[in-house]
């Protein structure tokens, strides 16, 4: 993936090195880029940015839930936003705080001065990972792809970094109606 801005940093950590290479060979039937940039044009977002995905397995994405969200369990994706307040406008019930959002994953700490992206340099929205053993079962649960369940999850994630959060039920509503479209516009069927 060169491009003049790389958009993705992709880390495929799962397993052994086969597992690693079918996922990127996966990875490498569709164009990832394209799904996070449909996301952020349905929210409105039109500036360069740039993030990192790391797909791991359920031990790696577990210890992460674990340090950063206290919550000792696999779960399927996890966001980690740079930002210090959500970029998209939108509803207050819809976003993320870092008061009160779980979603942003590690409060910053007092004393640090806020992260400024350089004028002229590329935004980094922060960081997503992905379990792929809970990517496979969500996916034969719901009867469509793995692919097609990592991507729906990638535009989850790029939400959560935009500033959507879904614990409240209208940003649930929200963030799955702008997954399920930018799917549907890029392609993908369930």
């Amino acid at each position: 993936m060169t491009q003049e801005h790389p958009l993705i940093e992709l880390y495929i950590t799962v397993g052994d090195d086969q597992q690693n290479t079918t996922i990127e060979q996966l990875l490498g039937t569709i164009n990832v880029d394209e799904v996070v940039l449909h996301t952020l044009r349905a929210v409105g977002i039109s500036q360069q940015v740039m993030l990192t995905l790391l797909v791991t397995d359920e031990e790696g994405i577990r210890e992460m839930n674990t340090q950063y969200r206290h919550q000792d369990k696999p779960t399927d994706v996890l966001s980690f936003p740079l930002l210090e307040k959500p970029l998209v406008d939108a509803p207050a019930d819809q976003l993320w705080s870092l008061q009160t959002g779980e979603e942003a994953a590690v409060e910053p700490a007092q004393e640090a001065p806020p992260f400024i992206t350089p004028p002229g340099q590329v935004m980094n929205l922060g960081d997503i990972v992905m379990s792929w053993p809970t990517i496979v079962q969500q996916a034969k649960e719901a009867g469509h792809s793995s692919l097609y369940e990592l991507l729906y999850l990638l535009a989850h994630g790029v939400l959560h970094l935009v500033g959507y959060d879904d614990h409240t039920e209208a940003g649930y509503q929200a963030m799955v109606r702008i997954q399920e479209a930018v799917l549907k516009e890029i392609g993908q069927k369930a």
